[in-house]
C-alpha cells in the first residue's frame, strides 16, 4: 500500500513538473509567435487582434518591410555594435575576474563587493541624461561607442562573478607551474587561464552579443542625430510610422520577425558552448 502510494506521489509531481516546464514554455514563446504570425497579416487583423493565425495570410508585408527601411544597413549597424561589445566585455570582465580570483591587493573586497553589487541594484534611465551630456562634452555623442560602455557596464557585475567562479574552479598549481618555467602574468592568463574557461566565456559572449543586438533606449538616443548609425531594433520600431498615416504593425512586426534571425543563427553557432558553460557551472558550484 505504502509502495502504491508513493508511486502516485511520484507520478503527481513529475505531472507538475512538466506541467510547469509546458506552461514556461507557452509564456516565453507566445510573444514570439505572435510576432512571427503577426508578420502575415494586414494590418487591419493586426489592430484588431482576437486570433493568433491570419485569417488572410499577407506575404508582403517582407517586401514593403525590406522597401521601407535599410535592412541590410542596419543589420551592419547592430552586428557592429554586437561584435565589439562582446569582445570588450570578454576581455574586461575576464581580466577583472583573474584579478579579483588569482591576485591580493589592498581593498579587494571592498572594490569586489562593489562591483557585484551592481548585479542587484541599477538606477536604469535614470542615468542616461547625464551621459548623454558627458559624452556631449567629450564629442562621441555622435557614435555607437557609448552605448558600447554602458551595456558593458550594466552587465560587469554578472559576467565577472561567473567568470571569477570558474577561474576559481581551475588549480593554483598550473599557474605555479607556469611562473617556474618563467611565464609571466599576461602569458598565464592568455595561454592558461583563458583556455580552460572557455565554456564560461561562451556563455558571456553570448549574453553579451544578444544583450546589444536588442539594445534600443539607448541606441535610439545617441542615433538621434546620426540617422545612418540607427541599429535594427531602432529601424525595426521606426516602421510602425511609415509612408502611411496609421500605425503599421504588420509591417513593423515584419521587421522583427526579420531582425531575429540573426540572433538565432548566433545561439545555433554556440549552442554546444552555451550548454557546456552553464553545465559545467552548475558542476564547479
Amino acid at each position: 500500500m505504502n509502495k502504491k502510494k508513493i508511486r502516485w506521489q511520484q507520478m503527481l509531481l513529475e505531472f507538475l513538473k512538466y506541467a510547469f516546464l509546458v506552461l514556461f514554455c507557452i509564456v516565453v514563446i507566445y510573444p514570439v509567435l505572435y510576432a512571427v504570425l503577426g508578420s502575415f497579416k494586414s494590418n487591419y487583423e493586426v489592430t484588431l487582434g482576437g486570433t493568433l493565425l491570419p485569417k488572410e495570410w499577407v506575404f508582403t508585408n517582407y517586401q514593403e518591410a525590406l522597401e521601407q527601411f535599410d535592412f541590410l544597413k542596419y543589420a551592419v549597424n547592430s552586428l557592429f555594435l554586437s561584435a565589439v561589445t562582446t569582445g570588450t566585455s570578454i576581455l574586461i570582465c575576464a581580466l577583472a575576474a583573474y584579478c579579483f580570483a588569482r591576485k591580493e591587493f589592498i581593498g579587494k573586497a571592498l572594490l569586489e563587493n562593489i562591483i557585484l553589487a551592481t548585479m542587484f541594484v541599477t538606477v536604469g534611465t535614470v542615468t542616461l541624461r547625464p551621459i548623454y551630456q558627458l559624452m556631449v562634452k567629450i564629442n562621441m555623442h555622435n557614435s555607437l561607442l557609448p552605448v558600447v560602455f554602458i551595456i558593458i557596464a550594466a552587465n560587469l557585475g554578472t559576467y565577472v562573478f561567473l567568470i571569477s567562479k570558474f577561474i576559481k574552479g581551475v588549480p593554483v598549481q598550473l599557474d605555479e607551474a607556469a611562473t617556474i618555467d618563467g611565464a609571466g602574468e599576461f602569458r598565464i592568463f592568455f595561454q592558461i587561464i583563458l583556455p580552460l574557461i572557455k565554456p564560461v566565456l561562451g556563455v558571456v559572449g553570448l549574453f553579451s552579443f544578444r544583450s546589444a543586438w536588442n539594445d534600443y533606449i539607448n541606441s535610439n538616443i545617441f542615433t538621434m542625430t546620426r540617422p545612418d548609425l540607427k541599429t535594427l531594433t531602432v529601424g525595426v520600431v521606426s516602421l510602425k510610422n511609415g509612408l502611411q498615416a496609421a500605425a503599421q504593425w504588420n509591417i513593423m512586426l515584419a521587421g522583427a520577425a526579420m531582425s531575429i534571425i540573426p540572433m538565432l543563427i548566433v545561439y545555433i553557432l554556440t549552442n554546444k558552448t552555451f550548454i557546456s558553460g552553464l553545465t559545467d557551472g552548475g558542476v564547479k558550484g
